[in-house]
């Protein structure tokens, strides 16, 4: 089972369906929607702000999610795709989104509905990225427009997420 932890009284809470693997790490004040799924290794650690989560987004394996002491919370809409190793820190991440492995999300920073950040980018703080936009690099800038179904990633989780319920 994951590691389920309070901090100062405050406890996660989650929706319908959640997958979270064995040695994920849920802390403090964390709130995730229905059909989530928190990957082997990847941590969610609201422990100085909240960190909320919408509707079948993955937060893959080895990623980070944090907050920033009173000012910074993190905000992930619904079917969201955080792939492996990635940093996302005290930021906003809106609905459809896809951040590529490796890369890192600084705070304050907004990453718009359908955006992709490309896999080892670097999004500094306060960087606005908007809606169906790809953008890489260090640091990051913009590439080029997304293009449709390209960011449609969480519903393959949703679905590797109940083979793995279904064998516990």
């Amino acid at each position: 089972m994951a590691l389920i932890k309070s901090y100062k009284g405050l406890y996660p809470h989650w929706g319908k369906e959640c997958y979270f693997s064995e040695n994920a790490t849920i802390v403090g004040d964390v709130t995730l929607g229905d059909q989530c799924s928190v990957w082997f290794n990847a941590v969610v650690r609201g422990d100085v702000a909240p960190i909320t989560i919408g509707d079948r987004t993955n937060v893959q394996d080895g990623s980070c999610i944090h907050v920033t002491h009173d000012t910074g919370p993190t905000h992930i809409g619904s079917d969201v795709t955080i792939g492996h190793n990635v940093t996302v820190h005290a930021c906003t991440i809106r609905d459809g989104a896809l951040i590529g492995m490796g890369a890192t999300l600084l705070d304050h920073c907004d990453v718009g509905e359908g955006a992709i950040v490309a896999a080892g980018a670097l999004v500094l703080q306060g960087t606005k990225i908007p809606a169906h936009e790809i953008w890489g690099g260090v640091p990051a800038k913009y590439i080029k427009p997304t293009a449709p179904g390209q960011t449609d990633n969480a519903a393959h989780y949703v679905e590797y997420a109940k083979v793995y319920m279904s064998n516990e």
